[in-house]
């Protein structure tokens, strides 16, 4: 089947970015309803994963378009998000590597090879230019400001969309790549919205949770009127008192725009919105006046003097508790969700680097900041799209869950695997015994990748026969916070396309697609599908056995992205006494690459000493633990022997700041 190029709008990848193509006056108002736009697979959704899933197809031999609701291609990954979440890199492969490993020749050049290194920070403008040439390559169409607004169906398959314009795209699979899931609740696809409790899932850390993540460290008044309940609450807080720690409610984490920020001559300074409205700011400011310092808002590196800003600390970049309605609302609402986010991010910058109520060293740091001139020109620096952390998710004969996660089962019929934390931004702000607090944020580090399944993907086939959904697939809450990152988005709408490659071939429901050929393909294709135990070995300051300490370790979870349930660290006293050392099983003799993990915060050591003890010898490292928590961070390969000869030891001596104890990793080279 051809793709006919005779739509209003369609864009193809040319050069630097997409151009339009096959058309005189591409914005020139058609008829009525235009001609039908016929492909093997149509994708709704011009996220990451979407754009996998068509340039997978078109490799694959067959046809493929992608209709895209908003204006923007690439999702997130093109729109600020350039310090990608990445959890353990090895366990990325297929189309998903191929783009990092794009990403890296862009910037160092040489030529792409298989073995490239993957490069995970970038410029929004080059995640842009990735996506464009391997769109080109591929002979993918790119439809945007096409809103979803009908189906048609026969039977247990949809057979067509309609987009607002009245244009129709005609398929024999389609897939949700969306961020909204829309086109799966059009179609009569089970989904949730929300907070399962734990007893839904057997699952520990869903639901409701009162954490010290992203808290409020000194006591702030909720009220309008500090100390006067009747003058109401400040904006944003929740009348409901606090529900019981683990039980479900419809709430999801909080959205935010991934600000790109740039210290250039040329940036552009952070403007007054029309509408800003000081009370917006109370908290914050509150928090400031009674001692928090900052940081304001993270500020990580992701190459040409640019930054991807995210949210960081109680009162920050998301907006809590504001798009609680956003997945299931109308575009027109949704618009104003994205508006009132954009109004307020925009506001508390501004309030930032300009208000007088500030110290002029919160002021003076803030305005060295600003947007730059070469990102996002069309919309003035700012990010176009919101980062939308969660919305639908489809409810399907496998529910990825906590377990999954933690390792405690394994799907069998894995299509590509997911590492990252169990990561919940908050969810909601509550008044406790007369102090606000925010409640929802959980980072919970997984033991190692774990397969994603294959049914988390499609629905019931009695629903659907001919649909997959890589975004807003099959999870619980937690554990879509685990699993919802690019890298994953992208290594499942891979494999959503090569099934639906497989059940166009055969004939048959995306259901009744074999597994086995399915793996076969990925795997042919460079896909990871499985994670050996024989692979990597890790220990948590946690484990029963492994860890020897010397003079007085205290435990916390007061920071996050920590591995397993907390974290230790030495109080910052007892320098040079304080001493503490993994020390492994390893199942081989060979090359091992030796990584280390912590929490960072600004009251951390910058110069930690590592000791690496291996076959023939001791290394010593020097670590930044207020730099890079959260992750594994590389120390070098070393040979080992199989056994417990090697070791890591943190030491204390001449630090500067508390030092940290997490979990060590050990990878087979």
């Amino acid at each position: 089947m051809s793709v006919p190029l005779s739509r209003r709008r369609l864009l193809t990848a040319g050069g630097a970015g997409l151009v339009l193509a096959g058309l005189s006056d591409p914005f020139r108002a058609g008829p009525a309803r235009a001609a039908v736009t016929t492909a093997d697979l149509v994708v709704y959704g011009a996220t990451s994963g979407g754009l996998a899933a068509a340039i997978t197809m078109r490799r694959l031999g067959h046809t493929a378009v992608v209709v895209e609701p908003t204006s923007h291609v690439g999702g997130l990954s093109t729109s600020g998000l350039g310090a990608t979440d990445t959890g353990v890199q090895a366990s990325i492969g297929g189309l998903a590597a191929e783009f990092y490993r794009r990403v890296y020749v862009k910037y160092h050049g040489g030529t792409l090879t298989p073995t490239s290194p993957l490069r995970m920070t970038f410029e929004p403008r080059v995640a842009a230019a990735v996506f464009a040439e391997m769109l080109a390559e591929a002979g993918v169409p790119v439809v945007v400001g096409a809103r979803l607004s009908g189906l048609g169906r026969s039977g247990n398959r949809i057979t067509e969309l309609r987009t607002e314009d009245g244009s129709i795209y005609s398929g024999g699979v389609f897939v949700d790549a969306s961020y909204e899931g829309d086109l799966l609740a059009m179609a009569g696809v089970g989904f949730t919205v929300g907070r399962e409790s734990n007893d839904t899932y057997g699952e520990t850390i869903n639901g409701v949770q009162s954490r010290n993540t992203h808290q409020f460290v000194y006591p702030v008044d909720p009220y309008v009127t500090a100390g006067s309940p009747a003058s109401g609450l400040l904006p944003g807080i929740s009348t409901t008192p606090l529900a019981p720690q683990g039980s479900g409610d419809d709430r999801i984490q909080a959205y935010c725009f991934r600000m790109c920020l740039t210290q250039a001559a040329n940036r552009i300074p952070f403007g007054r919105p029309s509408d800003y409205d000081p009370i917006r700011y109370e908290l914050l400011l509150r928090h400031i006046q009674a001692g928090f310092t900052g940081p304001y808002f993270t500020t990580g590196s992701i190459g040409g003097g640019k930054t991807d800003s995210n949210n960081n600390g109680a009162v920050s970049t998301d907006h809590i508790g504001f798009n609680h309605a956003y997945p299931t609302a109308t575009w027109a609402a949704r618009e104003s969700i994205i508006a009132e986010h954009r109004s307020y991010q925009q506001g508390m910058m501004w309030f930032l680097a300009n208000d007088p109520r500030l110290p002029a060293s919160v002021r003076e740091s803030t305005a060295r900041w600003g947007l730059p001139a070469d990102e996002f020109t069309g919309t003035g620096g700012w990010p176009p799209l919101l980062y939308i952390r969660e919305a639908r998710r489809m409810v399907s004969a496998y529910v990825m869950t906590e377990a999954d996660c933690r390792g405690r089962v394994r799907a069998t019929d894995s299509v590509g695997l997911a590492s990252y934390t169990m990561d919940s931004h908050n969810c909601q702000r509550v008044v406790v015994d007369g102090r606000v607090r925010n409640e929802g944020d959980v980072q919970i580090g997984v033991p190692s990748p774990y397969p994603v399944s294959y049914r988390a993907i499609v629905p019931h086939q009695a629903q659907c026969a001919n649909l997959l959904v890589p975004v807003c697939l099959s999870a619980s809450h937690i554990a879509y916070g685990s699993i919802r990152m690019e890298p994953v988005f992208m290594i499942l709408g891979q494999a959503a396309a090569t099934a639906a490659s497989l059940a166009l071939a055969g004939n048959l429901a995306v259901q009744a697609v074999s597994v086995p050929a399915l793996q076969a393909r990925l795997r042919q294709d460079g896909a990871v599908l499985e994670w050996g135990s024989t692979s990597e070995v890790i220990l948590d300051n946690a484990a029963a056995g492994g860890i020897t300490r010397a003079g007085t370790w205290l435990r916390s979870t007061s920071i996050g992205g920590y591995y397993g349930p907390d974290y230790e660290h030495d109080g910052n006293t007892a320098k040079g006494v304080n001493r503490l050392r993994f020390r492994p099983t390893l199942p081989a003799s060979g090359s091992w690459t030796v990584q280390l993990r912590w929490t960072a915060d600004p009251n951390r050591a910058s110069n930690v000493p590592v000791d690496i003890a291996y076959s023939g010898g001791v290394a010593t490292r020097t670590v930044d633990q207020r730099q890079s928590g959260g992750q594994w961070v590389p120390l070098g390969t070393y040979p080992f022997t199989a056994g417990t000869d090697g070791s890591v030891l943190i030491r204390t001596e001449d630090t500067d700041g508390h030092v940290i104890a997490d979990a060590v990793r050990f990878v087979r080279a």
